[in-house]
């Protein structure tokens, strides 16, 4: 559950010119950290699927849906399902994973999307939130193509944690309460990329939410998945009760 150390990003761009976020880089590397990982396959994915609940027949949009395990998974409950990703390289192992008849799309979330007004029953964005500097464009697409009464599932790093690592970091006085740029640099399976995430405090994602025409029905912090602690058991020695820091969870409804 340990997050890489934080460089300025304007010390990263003389160090390493390669693009930021680089996730066809990684696609490989990522996508099988993904599906074995604590806080992907054992916390993240089982809480948005809870808190999405019987998806039978319902139409979702997976914004940022990566290699598709959570694309597979409400697929499988009943949903009709599309998934869009700015990444070709992951896209490509989403394709090998749900077939090729899977409505998977090329798309950046800071641009709009290829669909019509209403076209979703519900959206979820899954850890895509963070990387984005700018989030009402993104969230004033996600709202046009959603339904009213329709639900957006959000994901994102807890903005406490990012404080609390500033400071184990040696960050004397963490800006909570800043919108402010982070970069960290990722190995998974012999592939490494650097990726920038844009922090803020829960006050300007609130803000955010609402000011893009949604209302908040819940902010949830939940358990990991029962089997996790048997599975890791180096990460649960010193750990008692059901939960953990490491992502906050969003329920919006279209207004």
């Amino acid at each position: 559950m340990a997050r890489m150390p934080t460089t300025p990003e304007d010390q990263i761009e003389t160090a390493n010119p390669a693009p930021l976020n680089d996730y066809d880089g990684i696609a490989e590397g990522y996508s099988t950290e993904n599906e074995r990982s604590l806080v992907n396959a054992y916390y993240e994915r089982p809480a948005m699927l809870e808190l999405a609940g019987d998806v039978a027949g319902r139409r979702i949009l997976d914004a940022g849906c990566g290699s598709g395990p959570l694309f597979a998974e409400l697929r499988d409950r009943g949903a009709v399902v599309t998934g869009v990703d700015a990444s070709a390289g992951m896209l490509e192992l989403a394709r090998k994973r749900l077939g090729a008849d899977a409505d998977l799309r090329v798309a950046d979330l800071a641009a709009p999307l290829p669909f019509p007004d209403d076209a979703f029953d519900d959206v979820v964005a899954s850890l895509v939130l963070h990387y984005l500097r700018d989030w009402g464009p993104t969230l004033a697409e996600l709202r046009r193509v959603l339904r009213p009464g329709g639900r957006l599932f959000a994901s994102v790093d807890h903005p406490f944690v990012v404080t609390l690592f500033s400071a184990m970091a040696g960050e004397k006085r963490p800006k909570y309460f800043e919108v402010r740029n982070r970069v960290e640099e990722w190995t998974m399976g012999g592939q490494s990329a650097t990726m920038s995430f844009w922090d803020r405090p829960l006050h300007a994602m609130t803000e955010a939410f609402t000011g893009a025409g949604f209302r908040i029905s819940a902010i949830s912090e939940p358990p990991y998945a029962p089997e996790a602690r048997e599975l890791f058991p180096e990460e649960f020695r010193e750990r008692t009760g059901t939960r953990f820091l490491s992502f906050l969870f969003f329920v919006l409804e279209a207004g």
